[in-house]
């Protein structure tokens, strides 16, 4: 490919779907994605979502690295403010170490869930929610001081204690900072990371985050110059028509949860068709529209003239598409076929 891809996968979870069957494809995808040469595949972190079994990335990871052979594997992100530094140090460095030259950390800051459930994933292990985020650069460098094969000191008690995330690493994972807003590009322009605006959530701000990544970077050992790539959502069928089709039961998803609704599984085309044909609020419907343009959604020629033209538009050299279509009734709850036909007509 001379524009590389990549895919970014929240595992989601159909109507006709267990989380059991939404793995199944997961996995089922991530062959496909190796098989067809993307670079690497990215598993979101999202937790109480009806529609999103992406809730522990190490474990994903480990299953979608063990299926799949050249492709790099990594998290779209880790909410660190969600977990104790040493305990990320600790699953990646495994995952490293098992997976060695494949593993990719993405750390971001967003809680990735409601308030409730970020509370329990923060105070049932000890922590503050505020405290977390307001320690979130003490805790990156924790993180990466942590992987390093020679550890970190800790002053202790009036001693000094080495703290090494796994006992004999030969290596460490490639590591990212995530972002929504410009925070994280200060941050990773500052700590000399590769960093990447959540462009395929957002879609507003991202030229001005990576502006301002790139016009404040330190080089770093590990980077001397700024690193990014993109991030879109995307749907690909052989025509626009069927494009658009499979597109709907995603944009309604995003709907509700810009708009406070409910959040349901994920439906079939058929039923969010129902749906739309009954009629949206005008209000919902400019946001769905508003929506349908920021994503890549059409047949391949086109859909490939889009990539290529969002990354000449912001300057990088890959695209980390999420391929967010639906499926029909009576699908195989097993697999996304709609999905993984993205991913083929985008690579042919």
């Amino acid at each position: 490919m001379s524009l590389a891809l990549s895919v970014l996968d929240l595992v989601p979870v159909r109507s006709d779907q267990t989380t059991g069957d939404a793995l199944a494809a997961t996995l089922d995808l991530a062959r496909a994605a190796d098989r067809l040469g993307y670079r690497r595949y990215w598993v979101a972190e999202h937790h109480n979502m009806p529609a999103v079994a992406a809730t522990n990335p190490p474990v994903v990871i480990g299953l979608v690295a063990s299926a799949t052979e050249r492709i790099r594997v990594g998290s779209g992100g880790v909410m660190l403010p969600n977990h104790a530094p040493l305990v990320v140090a600790e699953q990646f460095a495994l995952l490293e170490a098992a997976f060695p030259g494949r593993i990719d950390l993405g750390i971001g800051r967003a809680p990735g869930s409601d308030p409730v459930t970020s509370w329990a994933l923060r105070h049932g292990a000890g922590g503050v929610s505020d405290e977390a985020v307001t320690h979130f650069p003490e805790y990156v460098d924790n993180v990466l001081a942590m992987m390093e094969p020679a550890g970190v000191g800790l002053a202790l008690r009036g001693g000094q204690h080495v703290l090494k995330a796994t006992p004999a690493a030969l290596s460490v994972p490639q590591i990212w900072l995530l972002g929504s807003s410009d925070y994280s590009a200060r941050l990773a322009a500052e700590k000399g990371m590769p960093y990447v605006f959540a462009h395929h959530f957002s879609g507003s701000g991202t030229a001005e985050a990576l502006e301002l990544y790139r016009s404040t970077f330190q080089p770093s050992p590990e980077l001397d110059a700024p690193r990014t790539f993109l991030t879109v959502n995307a749907v690909v069928a052989p025509t626009a028509e069927q494009a658009h089709r499979l597109a709907l039961p995603q944009l309604l998803q995003m709907l509700a949860l810009r708009t406070g609704q409910p959040l349901v599984a994920q439906r079939s085309v058929e039923d969010a068709e129902t749906i739309v044909d009954a009629g949206l609020p005008e209000a919902h419907d400019s946001l769905v529209e508003a929506m349908r343009r920021r994503w890549v959604i059409g047949d391949p020629s086109t859909a490939r003239a889009d990539l290529e033209r969002l990354a000449a538009s912001y300057g990088v050299d890959e695209v980390m598409v999420n391929p967010v279509a639906g499926a029909f009734r009576g699908a195989d709850p097993r697999t996304s076929s709609a999905r993984e036909r993205t991913l083929a007509l985008l690579a042919s």
